[in-house]
């Protein structure tokens, strides 16, 4: 009894000092890609904290001219100083993005297509997750207007600029929750029934789709585009959930880093020979240490779905339906 009593004490302290060791076993490897992005521009979104700060400061530290697409501006403008900082590289820019108003949407890529020639790289990566029930300033249910529909119209009006930089990638950073995902057309905007946790699975689903749908109407354009799966990472993506911290917090030493978690994002921007494969959904895998295509559900799969939600959303946000 006493020993057992002794071993519970203890068991945390030994839990900390195992952290980096458990860690490293559960990264399930990094990108490798030695590509060197000079002369390239690319876009992250939520480029202010996690995973898209550190996607970030993996593409400076390339040699691109990279623009940090964020809400929080001031936030954005210390990331911007630290990457700087750490890279050596000052083309490192901050540029409001609010993906919950399309207004400042539309705002931003006006001000970016004034700006630059290229894009060659965008990052779809900001997100929320299992917010109260609330809506954007356009009157869309929060997790589908930022996750889905700010993301779909923002790369609908980059497009053109980045089929003329072609070749060129866009990646959607989507969730293996997307498989508790459905797309509801009766009640997109969860009007008639509304779940925060089910709200983010089913706008996670309708990136992978969107993905899907892009990547085959873009054929032969030059554009690539890829859905991923970064892994259970430690993210300020739970600040909306009391449930979802304390998990956290019970399984700190179990989750990626952002630096670990950012690693999809930048296999799928950054491997050469990865065109063939565009359309597909990656995660890094278990047991070893590759990046590869990933098995996704069936409502991520349906055609007819992807086709409609593309439709749904081009009226949504007022773009022309072809």
């Amino acid at each position: 009894m006493f020993g057992l009593l002794i071993l519970f004490l203890f068991f945390p302290f030994l839990l900390y000092v195992a952290a980096p060791q458990i860690r490293k076993m559960l990264a399930f490897g990094v990108c490798t890609s030695t590509v060197q992005l000079p002369g390239k521009v690319a876009i992250v979104t939520g480029a202010n904290t996690g995973i898209g700060k550190e996607t970030a400061k993996e593409l400076a530290r390339r040699g691109a001219r990279v623009y940090l697409a964020c809400r929080d501006v001031q936030k954005g403008e210390l990331v911007a100083r630290e990457i700087q900082a750490v890279t050596g590289n000052q083309q490192v820019l901050v540029r409001k993005l609010d993906l919950a108003d399309t207004k400042c949407i539309r705002a931003f890529t006006k001000d970016f297509l004034a700006e630059e020639k290229h894009l060659h790289i965008l990052i779809n990566n900001a997100g929320v997750m299992m917010c109260p029930y609330s809506k954007t300033a356009d009157g869309f249910e929060m997790h589908m207007g930022v996750n889905h529909l700010g993301h779909f119209l923002l790369t609908h009006l980059l497009l053109e600029k980045l089929k003329e930089s072609a070749p060129s990638r866009v990646i959607n950073v989507s969730s293996f929750g997307h498989h508790l995902g459905r797309i509801h057309f009766h009640n997109l905007q969860g009007e008639k029934f509304y779940h925060s946790g089910l709200a983010y699975c089913h706008s996670k689903l309708a990136n992978i789709l969107f993905t899907r749908e892009l990547a085959r109407r873009l054929q032969g354009s030059g554009i690539t585009t890829y859905s991923v799966h970064p892994g259970s990472v430690i993210s300020e993506l739970t600040r909306h959930s009391s449930f979802m911290r304390f998990m956290s917090w019970l399984f700190y030493y179990f989750l990626k880093t952002p630096q670990q978690g950012a690693q999809t994002s930048l296999y799928c921007a950054l491997t050469e020979g990865l065109e063939v494969l565009s359309g597909n959904h990656f995660s890094l895998s278990f047991p070893s240490s590759d990046c590869r295509v990933t098995w996704v559900s069936a409502q991520a799969r349906n055609e007819t779905v992807a086709r409609r939600l593309w439709d749904v959303s081009c009226d949504l946000l007022g773009l022309p339906v072809d």
